[in-house]
């Protein structure tokens, strides 16, 4: 083909439009940079239908079925992220669109702010903030984490990497899967548990799970009935695997000592979202890899997918079976 055009539909916030490294994609295709959302489905069409490739940047710009049919050009999405729940698989499956993601690069730096929530959480800091802003002298109780136990949702790369630090400043781990691996968890040094045990168990539990269908609502009213009374929720995976209005009433009754989120069920968080109104919460906009180190390992894990596409040896393909349709001109 003649050097195809790479299209980055909503840069914004600016991920790969802050990395240095974007320039090293021109050695293999031009590109396009949107740095603002679209207005409208239209406009994202708009952007996207000279693309031969796609480069969604901000997972919050959706791309299902009824854009994609729009899009007869397309022949590969560039997911920036482990997360590909914003495009429809099946869709661009049969279309012949090869979708691949960005696995593990920036496993570290999301755990590390997973992490940080957690102590932000169990030392109340956001609330301590806000009270000392109002000028207010306050004492109230943290919880000391050292012998409290995680539970982590969700063994892959940022799951195992939480794992890791929570032993290392003197908690207890267990862990729940949908595909276990004993293997793992003998080397890692944390055990599996059943997914109730794990509620009923952990004084945090941290989810770091895709989401798909299996995981969609995964934490609701009942799941959050059953975790232990001034217990800890962490999120840095996908905001529609909780159910926000559960646990808002969670948070609000005191069952829960608080959570850490960094997703949400609507992004950006809408200005009136019940969740800016709880005052045991620690909110940041879905930022957790957004560090200078882990925007330019995401914009080079975009590069390489990229280039393996183009020199015909796909790589970190999440719909594999696309791969056995015959080639498009």
């Amino acid at each position: 083909m003649e050097r195809p055009l790479v299209v980055i539909p909503a840069d914004s916030p600016p991920l790969v439009g802050a990395s240095p490294c974007l320039e090293q994609l021109l050695s293999i295709a031009g590109y396009t940079l949107h740095t603002d959302r679209p207005a409208s489905a239209e406009q994202q069409i708009q952007r996207v239908q000279p693309a031969d490739i796609l480069l969604n940047s901000r997972g919050s710009l959706a791309f299902p079925a009824h854009i994609l049919q729009q899009l007869p050009r397309l022949r590969m999405i560039a997911v920036c992220g482990i997360g590909y729940d914003a495009i429809d698989l099946g869709q661009a499956t049969q279309q012949g669109i090869v979708v691949c993601n960005v696995p593990g690069r920036t496993a570290l730096i999301v755990a590390e702010h997973a992490l940080g929530l957690m102590l932000a959480v169990a030392r109340r800091m956001s609330f301590m903030t806000a009270q000392l802003r109002a000028g207010h002298w306050r004492g109230d109780l943290g919880l000391t984490l050292a012998g409290r136990c995680l539970g982590v949702i969700g063994t892959g790369h940022i799951g195992c990497e939480m794992l890791r630090l929570a032993r290392a400043i003197g908690m207890r781990t267990i862990a729940w899967s949908l595909h276990p691996d004993p293997a793992k968890a003998a080397r890692l040094g944390f055990e599996y548990v059943d997914f109730n045990q794990l509620l009923q168990t952990a004084d945090v539990v941290s989810l770091h799970t895709r989401l798909s269908p299996q995981t969609h609502q995964l934490i609701g009213p009942r799941q959050l009935a059953q975790m232990r009374p001034s217990s800890i929720l962490i999120n840095t995976s996908r905001g529609a695997i909780v159910n926000s209005t559960a646990l808002v009433a969670a948070l609000n009754s005191g069952h829960l000592f608080g959570a850490g989120l960094d997703v949400f069920d609507h992004e950006p968080l809408p200005h009136d979202h019940p969740l800016l109104s709880c005052s045991n919460v620690v909110l940041t906009p879905h930022c957790a890899d957004t560090t200078q180190q882990g925007l330019d390992q995401l914009t080079l894990g975009c590069i390489d997918n990229i280039h393996c596409f183009l020199q015909g040896k796909p790589q970190n393909v999440v719909n594999p079976e696309v791969l056995n349709q015959p080639l498009r001109p």
